[in-house]
């Protein structure tokens, strides 16, 4: 018997034109689209050509004309500057429109580009819809990152202006920024005309004069921009991704196709309807800002939390159950990463007993793996679906998800279930040939990828065909390595290139953490490969501990070493594990695997420009050569 997501991916991938095309009649359009799907320049595929439309108009003025504008659009909840602040959609669309004359008022036109490099504070989320109010192309760098990462966006994406802010709050640090700012314009090729200052009260930047505006300043007397139509395959964003060259690259969004699919996602996929409040905890300046912070939440009509804080520490483990009560909360989006770091403070989920959550309805967890320990904690102490599912920087939205509000599927654990619609997930080997259920390969997307992927990177059409296309023919490249059941349940293992050649046989370190994250004492873990003269590559184990933990750690180490042999085999060859106090991430959570694995080899490494705290990887070097690793 077929059910409403049978019904919706069958023909989202057997007659796409007809899908997508009735899902955009449930957007806003000046002029409808000449073609929904036009293929007649493969492999750059757009969608909606010839048609006009405004994703600022659909996020804000759409609303309050349906009668939305005393709703909340935004509520900017600030822990670390103890600030509440909410916006109505009439409040929020009034501000975005004064921000957008202050722009054009700097000769900013339809097609520039602007960068923004702020913390998560609404000035930032202003700006992002000020620019596509407008048709300028806006590019948001994570606040503080590197002044040398910086000036590379610079060059890249030439910008006309620059908005930044005075510094960012890291809990109880002051990060200032405009250092970096005036670091990276100095050695950048490419100079911005001008900078738009916000002064925040923890810090006051200096300006430089003929260059720098002051944001309150130009606000005052700006005149207010009406909406601008543009193209459905123009660019509404550039989101810069790192490069296997070192280059950053550009990953490109279109106005059209984005709308339509993030709009259609938030009921799809999520579940959550106009008037229901949604929280994205990420952070802007990576895609699941950009989709569900600011895009997604707001096309759809509900009410979007905008979070400066941390899981812990912010005060305590219960920071995100006081946001779902204070905010009556109905679908949470956040990091696995996240939750491991609660459970590791609060392992028995006592503060969340202290908070009213009878409006949260789901959990969704996305950025790395979702392990099953960390999965089962989650549904144990909630009792709500968690739902894991999986996707890019450059997909924009979801490849494969437990689609909420379609056909809710049984969870599996280690899954992030099926192909949302519109994706033809695949696994190939390494000739691009298909590989029977159950068996690891390389995860592909049948092209064309729908509505809302990247349609190519920006200024750079033959990187785009060589980084995601060229390898496999027909398909797009996602760079995971997985596999699917005989019940069309996809399993995401680990990068292709954590894959390790263990003596002749493939294994998936992925595989490996899942096995030490069942440990009880085990709050995190990271396994890799490292070279072995001998057998190609050993996986060595890096584990973190929950709070409170005074068992000899040979001990546990000994249990999780017994674990993964009894589980996985003798074949995995894994002897070794190591406590450390935490493991290097990059801000958004992920673990820098690959990094931790160049330094073990004893091979050249650069410090991450997205790294959270470069200490850590100090910590992590002392712990190798304690063993005999990193003896360089």
């Amino acid at each position: 018997m077929s059910n409403s997501y049978d019904e919706a991916f069958e023909r989202s991938i057997n007659n796409p034109n007809g899908f997508w095309g009735e899902v955009a009649e449930n957007c806003h359009w000046y002029k409808k689209w000449d073609k929904v799907l036009d293929d007649t320049n493969k492999p750059f595929y757009r969608w909606f050509v010839g048609g006009e439309l405004n994703s600022c108009y659909n996020a804000l003025d759409v609303h309050i004309e349906n009668g939305r504008g005393d709703q909340d659009a935004l509520i900017y909840d600030s822990p670390v500057t103890d600030t509440i602040k909410k916006f109505t959609y009439s409040e929020l669309r009034d501000s975005v429109a004064t921000f957008a004359g202050v722009l054009a008022a700097q000769g900013v036109e339809k097609g520039d580009r602007i960068i923004i490099y702020m913390p998560m504070v609404p000035e930032a989320v202003i700006a992002m819809l000020a620019c596509a109010r407008i048709g300028a192309v806006h590019s948001v760098v994570f606040g503080g990152f590197a002044a040398n990462e910086l000036a590379l966006r610079i060059n890249d994406a030439k910008p006309k202006i620059v908005v930044s802010a005075s510094c960012g709050i890291e809990v109880a640090k002051v990060v200032s920024y405009k250092p970096l700012l005036d670091r990276a314009i100095e050695i950048a090729e490419s100079k911005p005309e001008r900078c738009i200052i916000l002064q925040r009260s923890a810090e006051t930047a200096t300006l430089i004069k003929g260059r720098d505006l002051d944001w309150n300043d130009v606000m005052k007397d700006a005149e207010p921009h009406d909406c601008v139509p543009v193209g459905a395959a123009d660019p509404l964003y550039i989101l810069y991704t790192s490069g296997t060259t070192g280059l950053p690259k550009g990953v490109v969004r279109d106005n059209g196709g984005h709308l339509v699919a993030l709009k259609w996602s938030m009921k799809a996929i999520y579940n959550v309807d106009a008037g229901d409040v949604y929280w994205a905890a990420s952070d802007i300046g990576w895609v699941v800002g950009h989709s569900y912070i600011v895009y997604g939440p707001l096309f759809m009509g509900c009410t979007s939390i905008l979070f400066e804080g941390k899981p812990v520490g912010t005060p305590d483990a219960g920071a995100f159950w006081r946001v779902i009560s204070d905010h009556k909360v109905k679908c949470l989006f956040t990091a696995p990463t996240a939750f491991r770091a609660i459970k590791r403070e609060d392992p028995n989920a006592e503060l969340m007993k202290n908070y009213d959550l009878s409006n949260f309805k789901s959990l969704f967890l996305a950025g790395e793996r979702l392990d099953p320990d960390t999965l089962k904690w989650a549904e144990n102490s909630l009792g709500i679906p968690v739902i894991d599912h999986w996707w890019q920087t450059e997909t924009g939205w979801a490849i494969c998800a437990n689609c909420l509000g379609l056909h809710p599927f049984p969870v599996k654990e280690g899954s992030p279930t099926k192909s949302a619609p519109g994706y033809k997930l695949k696994v190939v080997d390494d000739n691009n040939n298909p590989v029977k259920a159950g068996e690891i390969g390389a995860l592909v997307v049948e092209l064309p990828l729908p509505p809302g992927t990247l349609p190519t990177l920006w200024n750079n059409d033959e990187g785009f065909v060589e980084s995601y296309l060229e390898e496999f023919p027909g398909n797009y490249k996602t760079a995971d390595a997985g596999f699917i059941d005989e019940d069309g349940y996809a399993y995401v293992m680990s990068r292709t290139d954590d894959i390790i050649n263990v003596a002749g046989h493939r294994l998936s370190t992925g595989a490996m953490e899942e096995v030490l994250a069942d440990h009880p004492d085990v709050a995190e873990c990271a396994v890799l490969g490292v070279e072995d003269k001998l057998k190609g590559h050993v996986p060595i184990g890096f584990l973190v501990l929950n709070a409170g933990v005074q068992r000899d750690l040979n001990d546990i180490i000994q249990e999780t070493v017994r674990m993964v042999r009894e589980r996985i085999g003798p074949v995995a060859s894994f002897k070794t594990a190591m406590v450390v106090k935490r493991l290097p991430k990059t801000r958004s959570g992920k673990i820098l695997r690959g990094t931790i694995q160049k330094i073990a080899d004893n091979k050249e490494w650069t410090m991450p420009a997205t790294i959270d705290d470069p200490i850590v990887l100090d910590e992590i070097k002392e712990v190798l050569q304690s063993i005999g690793y990193a003896l360089g």
